[in-house]
């Protein structure tokens, strides 16, 4: 996997993402270089791998006393679990609100790279702990997520 050509970046000036953050608020951003459409990169990011799953199955046990949701709301257009909120030719925003937190990816297509950020906003302890607790894995997660869309639009070509 091209994980080398994962860049640890800013969000784009121009990305919706921006109107929500907030002080306290939790805000990383990843890059690869790829021109796929926002929809398509957003497929590859929400079709985790065999351990990526495992991982995901060990939170919805770990979670389940504390009522977080596992399948996100029911919605009419998802991408993986997560309900699209908005979309356009350069960005799509999905993500839901949940007890503990709130959280949106934005996968945006600009200049040749795909972008994907994570927005959270912790209601409350639950969610900060929930959190730090988590990040590592979202970390690894995220940067695996953008090697594969890299790999993907490499063979494409």
């Amino acid at each position: 996997m091209h994980s080398n050509s994962v860049a640890t970046t800013d969000l784009p000036d121009e990305s919706r993402l921006h109107d929500r953050v907030a002080s306290g608020d939790f805000l990383d951003c990843y890059s690869v270089p790829s021109n796929m459409s926002p929809r398509r990169a957003a497929q590859i990011i929400t079709d985790f791998p065999g351990w990526a799953r495992l991982l995901l199955l060990l939170r919805q046990l770990l979670t389940l006393p504390f009522g977080l949701s596992n399948d996100g709301p029911d919605a009419k257009d998802k991408v993986g679990i997560f309900p699209v909120e908005s979309e356009d030719n350069h960005e799509l925003i999905a993500g839901f609100n949940d007890r503990h937190l709130n959280f949106r990816v934005s996968v945006v297509s600009q200049d040749g790279r795909i972008y994907l950020a994570t927005w959270v906003h912790p209601h409350n302890i639950g969610g900060q702990l929930y959190l730090k607790a988590i990040l590592p894995f979202h970390i690894l997660i995220a940067r695996n997520a953008l090697a594969r869309v890299n790999l993907q639009d490499a063979a494409s070509r």
